[in-house]
C-alpha cells in the first residue's frame, strides 16, 4: 500500500492550476503585451526559487461519482522566493481569471502571505494586476460585505519589513491599495493605470469621460500625483528596480542594511569636483553629475525623479555600504522646498530611517517655494513637516553644504540636535534670508528716497555679501570644516564606517519598541 495515487492526483491539479485562466485567456493576456503572474514571478525572482503555496485553492467540479471534473484556481499565486540570494514573500494576481477581481480571489490568500511576510520578517513583493471588485459576484454571494479585511495589519507591516509593489495593469480599489502602501512603486508606462476606480464607475459619478491612460497613467502619477515613485519602461524595467531596490535593504528593521564588497576606490577624488559649481552664483549646474563623481560609480538608484522635482532622492553606497542620499536640484525652480517636494522629503527620510540607511544630504537651498500658488498649495505647513520628519530620524546624517542654505526650508538640512554634522564646500552661503531680498525689505525707504536707487541698492548689497563667506561661519564653528570638494567622496567613506559602527548600538531601542 502507498499514496502513489493521491500524489498523482496532487501533481494533475498542480498542472491544472498553472494553465490558469486557460489557453485562450492567456493568449488574450500576450497579446495585450503581458506577462502571466507565474511568468511575471519567474522574471522578478532568482532562477528556480520559487516555491508555491496554495497552488490548490480554487473552484473545483466534481461528478456524481465524487470525481474532479473541472477545477478554476484562485486568481492570486503566492509563495516564497529569492531575490539576490536572499529570501522574499511574493504575491501577485492572475489576470487572465475573472480580471483577476478582488472579490473573486481567495482573500485568505494574499492576506496568508502578508502574514507570512510578517512572520519571516522578510520582504515582500507584489506584483499587482487587479481590477478591484466585480458586481457580478453579488448575486453568487447572495449578499453585500462590508469593504475591508480586518486580518490584514498593513501599518505594522510597513513598519517591520520591505514591501515593494508593481503595477502591472489596470490597478482600482484593493488594487489601488496594494501598490499605494509600500516603500517602493512602479508602473510600467503606456500598460499600466492606477485610480481609486476606474473610467466606468467615473462617468456616472461626476460626467468625466476619461481613458484608464488619462485617468490614472504613469504621467499621472509617476509625473504628477506622486502615487507611484517610478515608471518603467517595460514589465522587465520594473522587476530589474525592484531587485535594485531590495538590494539596499535589510530583511526587517531588526538588521542593518547589507554592504557590498567595494569595488571602487574609497580615496577617489575628481579633480572636475573643483569647478563642478559655478564661481558665479548666477550660474547653475547638474547635482546628478556631482553625485555619480561622488558615491560608487553605479551604486545610484533613484526614487520619484519626475515628482518633487527640486528635491533629488537617491539609494546609493559608499566603499559598498548602502546609504540615502538627497540632494537640491538647482535646475527645478532653483532647488525651492515645493509643497510636492516637501511630501517626497518625507517620505525618503522616513523610508531610511525605518531601515536604517545613513542619509548624505547635498544642500543647495534657497527656502520655501513662494508666491500664490505655493501658498494656495499651503507649502510652508508641509515644509514644518518636512522638518519633523527630518528631527524624528534615528540613523547618522551629514550634511554637505553645496550652495545655499536660506530660510525655514534651509534649516532642513540635518538635524539641529545632536552631532549634527555638516561640511560646507567654498561655494556655500547660507543665512536667515537671501541678502538681495532682505537688503530691499530693510532699507526699503532709504534706497527709494536715494538719488540713484539701483546703485544705493548695489552698494548695500556689497556692503553685506562679506557677511556671507563660508569661512566667517567657520571662524565660529558653525559648521565643521570648509573642504576641498574633491576631498568629498574620502571623507565621506570615512564617515560611513563609523556610521555603520554604531547602527547595531541604534537597533537596541527599535528591536524593544517594535516587539512590545
Amino acid at each position: 500500500m502507498s499514496w502513489e495515487e493521491e500524489v498523482k492526483e496532487i501533481t494533475r491539479r498542480r498542472e491544472m492550476a498553472k494553465q490558469m485562466g486557460g489557453p485562450e485567456s492567456v493568449a488574450r493576456h500576450h497579446k495585450a503585451g503581458k506577462l502571466t503572474v507565474r511568468e511575471r514571478i519567474a522574471q522578478v525572482l532568482d532562477s528556480g526559487s520559487f516555491r508555491e503555496i496554495g497552488a490548490l485553492t480554487g473552484a473545483a467540479k466534481y461528478d456524481a461519482q465524487g470525481n474532479l471534473v473541472d477545477f478554476t484556481p484562485a486568481n492570486i499565486v503566492i509563495g516564497t522566493g529569492r531575490i539576490n540570494e536572499r529570501r522574499v514573500v511574493v504575491s501577485g494576481e492572475d489576470f487572465t481569471i475573472r480580471g483577476g477581481s478582488s472579490e473573486a480571489t481567495v482573500s485568505e490568500k494574499w492576506i496568508w502571505a502578508e502574514r507570512l511576510a510578517m512572520e519571516m520578517q522578510i520582504p515582500i513583493v507584489r506584483l499587482v494586476d487587479t481590477a478591484g471588485g466585480s458586481v457580478k459576484l453579488l448575486e453568487k454571494a447572495g449578499a453585500t460585505k462590508l469593504p475591508g479585511y480586518p486580518t490584514n495589519d498593513s501599518r505594522n507591516l510597513l513598519g517591520l519589513i520591505p514591501v515593494v509593489a508593481a503595477a502591472l495593469g489596470s490597478v482600482a480599489g484593493l488594487g489601488a491599495f496594494r501598490v499605494v502602501a509600500a516603500h517602493f512603486s512602479v508602473m510600467v508606462k503606456e500598460s499600466s493605470q492606477l485610480f481609486a476606480a476606474g473610467p466606468f464607475v467615473v462617468t456616472p459619478a461626476t460626467g468625466e469621460q476619461l481613458t484608464k491612460e488619462d485617468l490614472g497613467g504613469y504621467k499621472i502619477h509617476t509625473r504628477g500625483s506622486g502615487v507611484v515613485d517610478n515608471e518603467a519602461e517595460s514589465e522587465a524595467d520594473a522587476f530589474d528596480q525592484i531587485r535594485t531596490f531590495l538590494s539596499y535593504m535589510p530583511q526587517n528593521a531588526f538588521q542593518v542594511p547589507p554592504r557590498q564588497n567595494p569595488t571602487d576606490d574609497p580615496n577617489r577624488k575628481e579633480e572636475e569636483l573643483l569647478s563642478a559649481v559655478p564661481n558665479n552664483r548666477r550660474k547653475s549646474y547638474i547635482a546628478r553629475k556631482i553625485l555619480k563623481m561622488i558615491f560608487d560609480q553605479d551604486s545610484l538608484f533613484e526614487i520619484g525623479r519626475h515628482q518633487g522635482q527640486s528635491v533629488i532622492s537617491m539609494l546609493g553606497r559608499l566603499s559598498g555600504f548602502p546609504v540615502g542620499v538627497m540632494a537640491s536640484d538647482p535646475n527645478y525652480l532653483g532647488g525651492a522646498l515645493t509643497a510636492q517636494a516637501a511630501e517626497k522629503l518625507i517620505r525618503f527620510v522616513d523610508l531610511c530611517d525605518s531601515f536604517h540607511l545613513p542619509i548624505v544630504n547635498f544642500v543647495d537651498q534657497p527656502g520655501v517655494m513662494i508666491g500664490l500658488a505655493s501658498e494656495k498649495q499651503g507649502t510652508i505647513r508641509k515644509a514644518v513637516r518636512a522638518l519633523q520628519a527630518i528631527e524624528q530620524t534615528q540613523v547618522p546624517w551629514v550634511a554637505i553644504l553645496v550652495r545655499k542654505a536660506f530660510g525655514v526650508a534651509g534649516s532642513g538640512y540635518g538635524r539641529q540636535r545632536d552631532l549634527n554634522l555638516r561640511y560646507a564646500w567654498p561655494s556655500g552661503f547660507w543665512g536667515s534670508i537671501p541678502i538681495e531680498g532682505g537688503v530691499q525689505a530693510a532699507y526699503w525707504k532709504e534706497i527709494q528716497a536715494a538719488e540713484n536707487p539701483e546703485a544705493r541698492l548695489e552698494e548695500l548689497m556689497d556692503h553685506y555679501r562679506k557677511f556671507e563667506s563660508p569661512f566667517r561661519t567657520a571662524e565660529r564653528f558653525g559648521v565643521q570644516d570648509i573642504i576641498d570638494p574633491r576631498d568629498t567622496r574620502p571623507i565621506l567613506c570615512d564617515w560611513v564606517e563609523q556610521a555603520y559602527e554604531i547602527l547595531p548600538r541604534q537597533l537596541g531601542p527599535v528591536f524593544r519598541t517594535m516587539r512590545s
